[in-house]
């Protein structure tokens, strides 16, 4: 029999984790799926982690995995797949908000040989405006620079055992998951949900989170910016070349007027377009530094399957 493997990142989540794997024990159950439960506490600093082992106490099919410390949700999902022992695997979130009952149309068009399943979303729930706003202005930023539409996408979805497989297969260390599985390919359709409000605790995603999600993410997973540098270097070139043109007429013409204002402003302009294009050309070589020190994405420090503890002297995932 098929089995589901349902990954969970968490953080700071000790309020849902408890009902979460009730939530999801009851409606695959129900359904009559095989399943396993993959919570990753990504390095918490509430009770996440003491919820986690009370949890797997009920439930034998719940994995949890413990990182050292805060490593990001990227690092979170890409644990929980690595561990994820399943035949098809479900990535959603901890809170809830990803509603479980969707994981069962999933399911069945996995059977049918559908081997990615995205979730989409019809809306974004109660969010505030300024928070909607927000996130559909960076995301529509994120589209065009991935080339991945991801508008009304999510972490929300189900792969089959060869797709994330691929997906473990990438050696570099800072991974988008959202754009990566869809450039993965395979056989892909989608199946729409309501956002749920969130029960308990809060979001931890601000508009300051987002604009850092947004740009590390393009980075990691396109060179647009750096293309955006040199569009930035022709379009000063261009104007230099105007204002340089405007003032030999000016000159011969005897109308040249006396004073800074015109210098002031082309070096401001081109002082300006260097110290930025330096800065995006810097946080790729920042990048380039983090990946060829082949540090691991993230630390376990205990893994527990049920009641047991089945962590083996390993630190780092398993792409080592």
């Amino acid at each position: 029999m098929s089995r589901l493997s349902v990954v969970l990142p968490a953080y700071n989540e000790e309020l849902m984790v408890g009902k979460t794997c009730r939530v999801l024990h009851e409606v695959l159950t129900e359904a009559g799926i095989s399943y396993e439960l993959v919570l990753v506490d990504d390095g918490s600093n509430d009770r996440t982690w003491e919820e986690i082992t009370k949890a797997g106490e009920k439930d034998a099919n719940i994995l949890g995995v413990h990182f050292s410390r805060n490593f990001g949700k990227e690092a979170a999902v890409y644990a929980g797949l690595a561990q994820a022992t399943g035949d098809v695997v479900a990535v959603m979130d901890c809170d809830l908000q990803h509603p479980p009952e969707t994981l069962i149309p999933m399911y069945h068009l996995w059977e049918e040989g559908w081997e990615v399943i995205e979730g989409v979303k019809k809306s974004r729930g109660t969010e505030s405006l300024l928070h909607k706003e927000s996130a559909g202005f960076f995301y529509g930023i994120m589209s065009k620079a991935t080339g991945v539409n991801m508008q009304n996408a999510s972490d929300f979805k189900m792969m089959d055992r060869k797709a994330v497989n691929s997906i473990l297969s990438m050696p570099e260390r800072n991974m988008f998951f959202r754009a990566t599985s869809s450039w993965v390919g395979f056989k892909t359709t989608h199946v729409e949900f309501e956002v749920h409000d969130r029960e308990a605790g809060q979001s931890k995603w601000s508009t300051w989170s987002l604009v850092k999600y947004a740009f590390t993410n393009i980075v990691a997973f396109t060179t647009v910016p750096l293309q955006f540098v040199t569009i930035i270097g022709g379009a000063c070139f261009g104007c230099s070349l105007i204002l340089i043109i405007y003032s030999l007429v000016q000159f011969f013409a005897g109308r040249a007027v006396e004073g800074y204002t015109t210098t002031l402003i082309v070096l401001l302009l081109i002082g300006s377009a260097i110290m930025l294009s330096l800065g995006i050309i810097g946080y790729y070589i920042a990048k380039i530094y983090e990946e060829v020190k082949r540090r691991p994405r993230y630390i376990i420090s205990q893994i527990v399957r049920g009641k047991k503890d089945v962590y083996q002297e390993v630190n780092h995932d398993r792409s080592h």
